[in-house]
């Protein structure tokens, strides 16, 4: 990925990994604050060298959302929920739960791996691109990476039926992706992962864990409200194709 920041407004990043996987020159651009009008002419620029383009709109500003749908064929791909939670020490871990650093690929994970909701799935283009098998090598790609951490929870017959992918940066943990086999569904799975992220994070010397969802995904939002977490902000994705 190669990123640029033009002026502290926004950040504009080539996504290479995305151009292999779609077959479409990738890019992103984060608008980080509303933008004045040479800033937006300059970024238009660069949309013309890119077959698609995700665009962020932190904190979805007004603003900058109606130089999107004024200039652009752009659509609103999604809006992400992100949310935190600050942490405080806790008596003990959960006993089904283990964690592993680097953990060697495990195909019961992929498996349980199954998420409803997705940009990659709900845009029709990047859906006929294979977007359904996004996560799917997201998961494949974070088996061996030393910054990359699954939690499983074991069932009383030794299966995993429920995984939390996670990684550290600063003093933030960050819930990557979690999922919960549909046996295992209302059981408290996925309520004791988060409490085990939440022992394992403090343990690190971590301030927060942090974690966002589609706003959609009330199962999810709800989840995570259930847990403690706090809604902090809201980021419309749009996404611009140059086809």
């Amino acid at each position: 990925m190669k990123d640029c920041i033009i002026k502290n407004a926004l950040t504009f990043s080539e996504l290479q990994w995305d151009t292999e996987f779609f077959g479409v020159t990738c890019a992103k651009a984060i608008l980080h604050k509303q933008l004045v009008q040479e800033e937006w002419d300059e970024l238009k620029k660069r949309f013309k060298d890119y077959q698609f383009i995700s665009i962020e709109n932190r904190n979805s500003i007004p603003a900058n959302a109606r130089l999107i749908g004024i200039d652009t064929t752009a659509f609103l791909a999604d809006v992400n929920i992100q949310f935190k939670k600050k942490l405080e020490p806790l008596c003990d871990m959960p006993t089904t739960v283990q964690i592993y650093q680097a953990m060697k690929r495990d195909e019961r994970i992929i498996e349980i791996g199954n998420f409803q909701f997705s940009k990659f799935t709900e845009d029709p283009e990047l859906a006929k691109r294979g977007g359904a098998e996004v996560y799917r090598q997201w998961l494949i790609n974070s088996f061996g990476k030393l910054d990359k951490f699954y939690e499983v929870n074991e069932s009383e017959d030794g299966e995993i039926d429920g995984f939390l992918l996670h990684s550290y940066s600063d003093r933030t943990c960050t819930i990557e992706l979690i999922a919960v086999s549909g046996n295992a569904a209302r059981g408290g799975v996925g309520t004791r992962l988060f409490r085990a992220l939440e022992y394992e994070a403090y343990q690190r010397g971590c301030d927060e864990i942090r974690v966002g969802t589609q706003v959609r995904n009330m199962h999810a939002i709800n989840f995570y409200h259930k847990v403690g977490c706090k809604q902090v902000e809201c980021h419309q994705v749009y996404h611009l194709w140059n086809l």
